[in-house]
């Protein structure tokens, strides 16, 4: 199984990529431009293998992302790539609008592309937050479920609002295969520093 994913060099990525690695069947080619969050270190243990590829591409670079997709033949994406931080989403919005909504946009649109001319099975699997859904008040008895309505309280989690809904709706008009999941917030070894608790 060849899967492309985005975002390998980011602390979750390279978590992904060690563990799927671990299967003697999956080949993974790491799309990730290396922002200052990326970092390949946490790679390391893999980085030889035979079934792993680094691509130093920008997923806002619609050309390269679409070149690639075709060139590789994956039997499936796993979206991670994302600016993520919140309090940088305040400073600088359009930079989380730009990787996040159009280098989303460019993902799905690639893979249509790609999917019009080579039907197989195949999914996009996109890895999103459970901020889409807001804030839980301060004495919430309450859980968010898959079910809960969005109500996105920043500009980081309403552009990951965003792109949750492009690829429901690329599923829906163009038969795009997909599953969201909407994680919490993770933690671990290679953490980037700036979200270590």
């Amino acid at each position: 199984m060849k899967i492309i994913l985005t975002g390998g060099a980011g602390f979750i990525g390279s978590s992904v990529i060690r563990s799927l690695l671990q299967k003697p069947d999956i080949e993974v080619i790491n799309v990730d431009c290396l922002t200052y969050a990326g970092n390949l270190d946490s790679l390391d243990s893999i980085s030889s293998s035979n079934r792993y590829t680094h691509e130093k591409i920008d997923i806002c670079d619609k050309s390269s992302i679409t070149h690639l997709v075709a060139k590789h033949k994956p039997d499936a994406v796993m979206h991670l790539a994302a600016e993520s931080h919140v309090d940088r989403s305040i400073e600088q919005p359009n930079i989380f609008i730009d990787t996040n909504i159009i280098g989303t946009l460019n993902l799905l649109e690639a893979t249509r592309s790609f999917l019009q001319n080579n039907p197989k099975k195949f999914i996009f699997h996109h890895i999103s937050t459970d901020e889409v859904y807001g804030d839980l008040g301060k004495n919430s008895t309450s859980l968010f479920t898959e079910t809960s309505n969005y109500n996105p309280s920043s500009p980081y989690a309403a552009s990951k609002a965003s792109s949750d809904h492009l690829v429901r709706s690329w599923g829906r008009t163009f038969g795009i295969p997909f599953v969201i999941s909407n994680c919490s917030n993770n933690y671990g070894p290679f953490q980037f520093p700036e979200k270590l608790i």
